[in-house]
């Protein structure tokens, strides 16, 4: 009995080193992560694998690329990809340094973009800057609405604006989605603001007490969470303005709706 386990065993593991041998010998080559073969043959700030960009697409924003390196000194540089990637060899080809950032656009995982920044960059764009560059143009969402070379070219954008103007702790802009958000977490606040403040005793117009005590409240929701994104993010006046006026008008419904329901009460 022993024998026959051991010869079955033995035929086993004959029959799995015999397929992995075969494998081996007729599997196509898997490309290296250091391929430099995919690496053109003439300098440039863009190697697109992906051909996530048109020609004329490719070589304006390869003219701006040099034009910024050369008036600022940063070094921006683009590699899309798909199943094919030169991998660390660009780290060569490119001179990357403290100095530079490479975008990286690949298609494969859940956000296309990528970032490998410079310790310089760092100083003037914190990690915080390039999580929200990348949730914002990065997302399925975003890429599946203007497309994948719209994602690399608006964020490029950012990363080229704030470096110009000495850096950034946010992404500049305002997109309708963060705003409306805003918009929502200003009425709330209002709202809270209002039912603090409505009058609890006999005679009294406005609990300011109340009010002062639920302010921690109605002020992140309102301060930080609906005016501080604004103003950080852009300089126009209509979304402060909005907000604003979300939040008075939540106050105002909730402060007044004791007395609304009396007045519906009474008409019944």
């Amino acid at each position: 009995m022993q024998r026959f386990i051991w010869r079955r065993l033995l035929v086993s593991l004959a029959a799995f080193f015999l397929a992995g041998s075969v494998w081996a010998m007729f599997s196509p080559a898997a490309l290296a992560y250091n391929n430099p073969d995919l690496l053109p043959d003439t300098p440039s700030p863009i190697i697109d694998l992906a051909k996530s960009l048109t020609s004329v697409q490719e070589d304006r924003l390869a003219a701006e690329l040099n034009q910024f390196e050369a008036e600022t000194g940063w070094k921006l540089r683009v590699l899309t990809q798909y199943d094919r990637t030169p991998g660390l060899a660009v780290r060569k080809f490119w001179g990357l340094d403290d100095k530079s950032v490479l975008l990286v656009a690949d298609s494969r995982g859940g956000n296309i973009l990528n970032f490998n920044v410079g310790d310089a960059v760092y100083q003037l764009l914190p990690r915080t800057f390039w999580v929200e560059l990348q949730t914002r143009y990065g997302n399925l969402y975003f890429v599946r609405e203007e497309g994948e070379d719209q994602s690399i070219l608006q964020s490029l954008e950012s990363i080229k604006t704030c470096l110009s103007q000495g850096g950034c702790r946010v992404v500049p802009g305002l997109p309708r989605e963060q705003w409306i958000l805003t918009l929502i977490t200003s009425v709330l606040g209002g709202i809270i603001c209002g039912f603090a403040a409505q009058p609890r005793r006999k005679g009294q117009v406005f609990a300011w007490q109340w009010a002062l005590i639920f302010s921690p409240l109605w002020g992140i929701l309102f301060i930080a969470f609906g005016i501080g994104p604004v103003v950080t993010r852009t300089s126009e006046w209509l979304p402060l303005v909005r907000n604003i006026a979300g939040f008075l008008i939540g106050a105002l419904v909730a402060y007044l709706s004791p007395v609304l329901n009396r007045s519906s009460t009474s008409e019944t």
